[in-house]
């Protein structure tokens, strides 16, 4: 898949966020730094709701998809 606005290829993690912020039935994706652009917000903040979003036990989120290192601590 490919971002809507810029044409990157997309990330899974891209996918949940968009679906989760703008429509879950979406079917055009947006990266994370046009998400980041369209909100007005930085990717280090989206990168943060969706951490938060897997912890609260979002089902569009998954383990695998945050970098390791950012999974050490905590327990799941």
């Amino acid at each position: 898949m490919k971002c809507n606005a810029c044409g990157r290829d997309l990330k899974e993690i891209e996918v949940s966020l968009t679906k989760k912020l703008i429509d879950r039935a979406a079917k055009e994706y947006l990266c994370i730094t046009c998400l980041a652009g369209f909100f007005g917000v930085s990717e280090q903040l989206l990168l943060m709701k969706a951490r938060e979003y897997f912890n609260a036990g979002c089902v569009l989120f998954r383990a695998d998809m945050f970098p390791q290192a950012d999974m050490e601590g905590e327990e799941n």
